[in-house]
């Protein structure tokens, strides 16, 4: 239905992205209304489309989704207009004075007849022409955004648009629409898409041919963590995408190629005897990184450091004696510029990092120890003593600009620089890190090389370990295992390709057979709420549900619904609010789903200071502590004690994470993990997945389902396969160093 009147009272704004409440005249009621406006205030008359809703707690209120803005056109509301402050430089008392002179025609005389307004006192010419412009940038920015929300744009989108292009929007939009998605974030081929057709653009046009190439090759490293395509798989994926047979779009889709190749929005060459593309910022990230590890390697050459006296006052002290391979894994860290420690869990990776430390220490060395999550850095804190910190943290995320402090400009300072969980770290995080390293600084990195690559695009630590241009340092031998623990010998025998062990002797390893999926989900649920939570004393939000999948019964959407009724209850006290298809309640565990680099948080010490600062990523996990149910306000405590406030629209950030996916859980370790044995995709159900699940575990594993569903997991040794070029760049940029260096 359809509203007409006056904004009488602003109850809430959100000045981001445009949602207000407000206080609404028509026909002599006063209705609340609730919606998006961009621009508003009080005294503006408005035309709405919406509905009707009842609020439980706030009554009935009028729910608009469209609306149409009215210039007022008596002399009451135009003064009240023109006082609002909407108008830079018309205050109270130069309303008063205008609209005296020229009442109902005030608004006529500042649009169309500007220079009238000097003839009043206190007001210039260049105040009038001000006056005039900026009145005109308003309706401008009003027509522009009611433009675009009649192509089913947000008005949190269109505000995002219109700061881009500014007068041009309109001009810009009906000439391409389609440069929303190279210009826009948030905007995809999809989105564009479907405004471009409502404009009647052909289906062939190369607009639509040069969005089409950009979104499947930004969908290829998103989705895929590709860095770049062969050349048959992007038409193929294009010709998908747009409905199209390629031939019809042959001659088109070369020329856009060409044009794309021009601009250096993307590289075109051959690999292998095929064509590949790829965009332009992958093909920098990984040159950079690739010359990057080859300058520090190379400067490390004649490095032959006798630390065997180090290495025996670390084992007295620590009553320790180390293996031949760690004793081989140290000498390459000390001796390389850069070099890789991988092994699986109790291969003694934290006990050589301390050693390390030591040595480096001695040396003079300033060390930072680094992790991918704030999960990760925690850990290597409490496993080292020393302080460590996440990579976005150490590289110093400016609250002010949203960029890295530290650059190749500005870089880190420290002459030796260790990273854990490095399978975690995607191409982009290598780059940002690799540029802030001085030329002669030493980095180690340390990663389980059987991990699941990372959620970002690339493939690092597998491709520096393949190129064999990077020294590796690789640990076998299992020492850290409680004599009736199984975790971690299972860990070893799912990563050979054997089925783990379950020993009714193990306290902590163990398989409950369901068969049905139902059955299966009422176990999980079961264990987490009770069994396993009193078994062990544990707060069940201590107890991690892994799950392979999304969807399904024993999904992650559906887990987490389950695990919230039964850990965290609907309560009167407590605050609810509903986004897409998410109940979001005070005390649910969430967890960021992508990077954030703009978000603000606040972190309170124990001694009463705060420190206030930008960025949330992926994986962070938290709890929320309160909810406003009015503006969607949700403020959420995470683990490393960052509190955050997010609008509602940022919500789409945030999922319930009772049960997380595998690939979610890579970098954390919780004390109890709880894994579906299910049927999938084999695609996906692979030894890869359920080793990363089994090692994420420190007291607990327990697996339910049926045990063929683990042993065909364990069996499928397929891993999808990344198109990357950083281990070909390595080995370029290898050669080139050691030219230059002989």
């Amino acid at each position: 239905m359809q509203l007409e009147g006056e904004i009488v009272n602003i109850i809430f704004r959100n000045e981001s992205n445009g949602y207000t409440i407000a206080k609404f005249l028509h026909n002599n009621t006063e209705t609340v209304i609730v919606g998006n406006f961009f621009q508003i205030n009080t005294g503006e008359n408005v035309r709405l489309n919406g509905n009707f809703v009842t609020n439980k707690n706030y009554g009935s209120q009028f729910v608009f989704d469209k609306f149409e803005l009215i210039y007022p056109t008596t002399t009451k509301s135009i003064k009240k207009f023109l006082e609002s402050g909407l108008i830079k430089g018309v205050g109270p008392a130069t309303s008063s004075i205008i609209v005296e002179a020229f009442g109902n025609d005030s608004l006529d005389i500042i649009e169309f007849n500007p220079e009238k307004l000097a003839t009043l006192k206190g007001i210039s010419l260049k105040k009038a022409y001000k006056i005039n412009k900026n009145l005109l940038d308003i309706k401008d920015a009003r027509n522009t955004i009611i433009f675009l929300s009649e192509y089913d744009i947000t008005i949190n989108l269109a505000l995002k648009v219109y700061n881009e292009f500014k007068g041009e929007t309109i001009k810009k939009l009906q000439e391409n629409p389609y440069c929303l998605v190279e210009f826009i974030d948030g905007v995809g081929f999809i989105k564009a898409d479907k405004i471009a057709f409502k404009m009647g653009v052909a289906l062939d046009s190369e607009f639509r041919i040069r969005a089409g190439i950009l979104h499947c090759l930004n969908e290829a490293s998103e989705k895929n963590g590709h860095t770049y395509l062969p050349l048959d798989i992007l038409l193929k994926n294009l010709s998908k995408l747009l409905n199209l047979d390629s031939e019809i779009y042959g001659k088109s889709f070369e020329n856009v190629l060409q044009i794309l190749c021009l601009e250096k929005i993307i590289f075109r060459f051959f690999k292998e005897s095929q064509t590949v593309v790829m965009l332009s910022k992958f093909h920098h990230f990984e040159k950079v990184v690739a010359d990057k590890l080859a300058l520090l390697n190379i400067t490390s050459i004649d490095n032959n450091f006798d630390i065997s006296e180090d290495i025996k006052h670390f084992e007295k002290i620590n009553n320790i004696t180390f293996h031949s391979e760690q004793i081989n894994a140290i000498q390459t860290a000390i001796d390389s510029g850069v070099c890789v420690i991988t092994g699986g869990p109790g291969t003694g990776k934290t006990t050589i990092i301390k050693c390390i430390i030591s040595i480096l220490e001695a040396q003079g060395k300033k060390t930072a120890l680094l992790a991918p999550t704030g999960r990760a850095s925690k850990r290597m804190n409490e496993a080292t003593d020393k302080e460590a910190s996440t990579i976005h943290r150490a590289l110093g995320l400016e609250f002010s600009s949203g960029r890295f402090k530290y650059n190749q400009s500005n870089p880190l300072p420290f002459n030796s620089i260790i990273v854990d969980e490095f399978s975690m770290v995607d191409i982009s995080l290598a780059y940002n890190l690799l540029k802030a390293l001085t030329k002669d600084c030493k980095l180690i990195i340390v990663g389980d090389k059987d991990q699941l690559p990372s959620v970002g695009a690339g493939n690092v630590l597998a491709d520096i370990i393949k190129s064999e241009i990077i020294k590796v340092a690789e640990l076998t031998q299992i020492f850290r295992q409680d004599e009736n623990s199984l975790i971690i010998t299972n860990a070893h025998k799912i990563n050979k390709g054997e089925m783990p062990e379950f020993d009714n002797k193990s306290s902590d390893f163990f398989f409950e057979i369901k068969k049905e999926s139902i059955e299966i989900k009422n176990n999980i649920v079961a264990l987490v709420a009770q069994r396993i939570s009193s078994y062990l004393n544990l707060d069940p939000m201590q107890i991690q549900v892994l799950a392979p999948l999304k969807s399904g019964i024993c999904g992650t959407q559906n887990l987490n619904r389950e695990l919230q009724n039964k850990i965290n209850p609907p309560s009167p006290t407590k605050n609810e609010l509903l986004y897409g298809d998410n109940i979001f309640r005070q005390g649910d565990k969430v967890m960021q789903t992508s990077n954030n680099y703009n978000l603000e948080w606040c972190k309170t010490f124990e001694n009463g200071l705060q420190e206030d600062g930008l960025g949330v990523f992926n994986g962070d996990m938290g709890y929320i502590q309160s909810i406003d149910k009015n503006t969607g306000k949700t403020s959420v405590k995470f683990d490393d004690g960052k509190v955050c406030n997010y609008m509602r629209t940022e919500l789409s950030q945030l999922l319930l994470a009772y049960a997380i996916t595998i690939h979610k859980s890579q970098g954390s370790e919780f004390n109890v993990v709880i894994i579906p044995s299910i049927s999938g995709p084999s695609i996906i159900l692979n030894r890869n997945l359920i080793y990363t699940a089994v090692t994420r575990a420190k007291k607990m594993v327990v697996l339910v389902g049926e045990k063929m569903y683990l042993k065909r997991m364990i069996s499928n040794k397929f891993i999808i396969k990344r198109y990357t070029m950083l281990k070909r760049f390595l080995l370029e940029s290898d050669k080139k160093a050691r030219e230059l260096f002989e």
